[in-house]
């Protein structure tokens, strides 16, 4: 991930008890040779200033190329842990770093720089209205100072990833749902971000959209991206059995390697499971939602 060029200082937080926390907690030491996690929180609580407590001392982190879904119930505090990680909102208390950068080091005026790194992809898709599909995607690189030429090469080619490639000249009342949130990702891949966050993706969108959805997202994350995946739906958790991280009332209950949307499985979908064929043929990828993908494809 690129440098996002903190302070050299970083800024103390407010509250002694905070602070007392901060000097005792020991600088993480990274081996070296080996890369950080993309995504780390230690002790990370979120007070907002109604009293909801919407993180309360989580910590995780999530490895480069990871694809991980962080479930829970409304309030538990997903949508917090997004907007933790673009810095629309301020920690309470704790650490969070994201490619071994201390986000408490990034300065207001660094923020859309470091924003530039960071794909986002929200429910309500936050689409430019007066602007065609071409317009919508290609905003995203000007914004981050693109060239007409990077722009007349990169544009194309996202539309085509993401099944788009016929409505570039269409407007967003002029799309499905399903056809929005594609837009949307694509806006958010277009700078080939190391991470991309997803709240709520398929919120909006019917079962069968959705699947298709999920796996652009699994294809994106082929490509090497890491993806968290902030989500409600049960279907494409417990299809796709990637890592699972589960929130309640701000605390991590849960964090499983190749999880369900729940923690129970009953004998039967177990026994299931277990008989489904283990083996794949030669130069095939199995995508989660039974899908081939051929290995010079990917």
């Amino acid at each position: 991930m690129a440098s996002f060029e903190p302070r050299a200082r970083s800024r103390p937080r407010s509250g002694g008890a905070s602070q007392m926390a901060a000097a005792r907690s020991p600088k993480r030491v990274v081996p070296a040779g080996a890369a950080p996690p993309v995504i780390e929180f230690r002790g990370v609580s979120k007070r907002y200033p109604s009293g909801d407590q919407g993180l309360d001392q989580a910590t995780f982190a999530v490895n480069r190329g990871e694809f991980v879904f962080l479930v829970g119930a409304t309030g538990s505090g997903k949508s917090t842990v997004i907007r933790l990680l673009i810095k629309e909102i301020e920690p309470t208390e704790g650490t969070i770093r994201v490619a071994g950068h201390d986000l408490e080091e990034i300065t207001r005026r660094r923020v859309p720089f470091y924003r530039r790194n960071i794909g986002v992809v929200f429910q309500d898709f936050k689409l430019l209205p007066g602007r065609t599909v071409y317009d919508n995607v290609a905003y995203a690189l000007q914004v981050t100072g693109g060239t007409r030429k990077e722009i007349r090469a990169k544009v194309p080619d996202i539309l085509r990833l993401t099944g788009l490639s016929t409505k570039l000249h269409n407007y967003p009342d002029q799309l499905s749902g399903g056809e929005q949130q594609r837009v949307s990702i694509a806006r958010a891949f277009v700078n080939h971000p190391p991470l991309l966050l997803a709240d709520e993706p398929t919120g909006n969108v019917d079962p069968e959209t959705s699947i298709d959805i999920m796996r652009l997202l699994y294809r994106i994350n082929r490509t090497g991206t890491t993806v968290l995946v902030a989500t409600h739906d049960q279907t494409m958790v417990d299809k796709m059995r990637r890592r699972v991280v589960e929130l309640s009332r701000g605390r991590i209950v849960r964090d499983e390697a190749a999880g369900l949307y729940t923690r129970d499985e009953s004998t039967r979908e177990f026994a299931r499971r277990m008989r489904s064929p283990a083996v794949r043929p030669p130069g095939v990828i199995v995508d989660p939602l039974e899908e081939p993908v051929l290995e010079e494809e990917a």
